[in-house]
């Protein structure tokens, strides 16, 4: 359902880019949590959307404990002039979208904006840093989430995973002490919220996840369980072995026993899953690939490494979601 939008209040200084499940569940979480502390009628978060003029759409949001929540959000156009009220913009679409959707918004966001990146892989934080020199009142944290969320529809989403939200500062103003509390919020259902400086360990770390579970379960068809089995195990362990060298250039010190055990822990605990990049592939949708194993091989390239196990799976996924 649309209606029409209503004007933007000054307090509207939260933003996600991105309404896919991940970017509408940061939406809930910081409104139910908004509301827990403020007049019911008061709202702080908007979303920003593709569609050439402001809207409002009826969101519908279920729990984890099946309990449905509705709210009307505001939905911003990328012209509307109260993006200059955005203090907080937190970007939740794929990787590979972020340059073409974020970059174009720095100039219109309010001067001291702060920006974070939640996506999973790494690479955007490069060239997103790159255009922060040109602003230099605006700041960027990166940081991943294993909380997970369905769409029902398009804008009805339920939670279907605990996890933890992890983040840290990058570049740039750091955030702000009432930006930082406000964010706090999300520490609440048995879902942590953790802050880490430096970062990128922590993103490497999750990129060693993703670099073994998304391809080989796209590739292999399979659920994330399946790849405890015994045949996947010599691959597993390439993939990570590779990985770790390539971070220790980049100045990243890695335990690859460490991280073995990590990523078996989460293959057991998302056992019944199947990755996102199983999924993209088989909705014949783009994988970010290129910023997750894709991003080992370009760093690899910096030093003159050879990763032949990271840049087969890229080349195979490449291969797979042609068709």
């Amino acid at each position: 359902m649309i209606v029409t939008a209503k004007p933007l209040t000054a307090h509207a200084n939260i933003a996600i880019l991105g309404a896919g499940a991940i970017g509408q569940l940061m939406y809930h979480k910081l409104c139910l949590t908004g509301q827990a502390v403020q007049a019911e009628q008061f709202n702080d978060v908007v979303l920003i959307g593709r569609q050439p003029i402001t809207q409002q759409h009826k969101l519908q949001f279920t729990d984890h404990s099946g309990q449905t929540h509705h709210t009307t959000a505001t939905i911003l156009s990328s012209d509307d002039t109260h993006l200059a009220n955005i203090n907080l913009l937190i970007v939740c679409v794929k990787a590979y979208q972020v340059e073409n959707a974020l970059l174009p918004l720095l100039s219109k966001l309010a001067p001291n904006c702060h920006v974070v990146l939640l996506h999973n892989g790494l690479g955007p934080h490069l060239a997103v840093s790159e255009a922060l020199e040109h602003y230099p009142a605006l700041g960027l944290s990166l940081g991943t989430t294993s909380q997970a969320a369905l769409k029902i529809s398009q804008w009805h989403i339920k939670h279907t995973g605990f996890g933890v939200t992890q983040l840290g500062h990058y570049c740039g103003t750091p955030l702000s002490t009432e930006l930082k509390h406000r964010l706090q919020a999300l520490h609440r259902d048995n879902q942590p919220l953790e802050w880490y400086q430096p970062v990128l360990p922590i993103l490497w770390q999750k990129l060693a996840i993703n670099a073994v579970i998304n391809p080989l379960s796209a590739l292999n068809k399979c659920a994330n369980g399946q790849l405890a089995a015994e045949e996947y195990q010599p691959q597993i362990t390439a993939i990570i072995d590779e990985l770790v060298d390539v971070a220790k250039c980049d100045g990243i010190e890695l335990d690859p026993a460490q991280l073995l055990n990590r990523v078996k822990q989460v293959i057991a605990l998302t056992s019944a899953n199947f990755s996102s990049m199983y999924q993209d592939v088989t909705h014949h949708r783009v994988t970010e690939i290129d910023y997750i194993n894709g991003y080992i091989c370009q760093q690899a390239r910096r030093y003159n490494l050879a990763v032949p196990t990271n840049q087969s799976l890229v080349v195979k996924v490449a291969a797979l979601s042609q068709y």
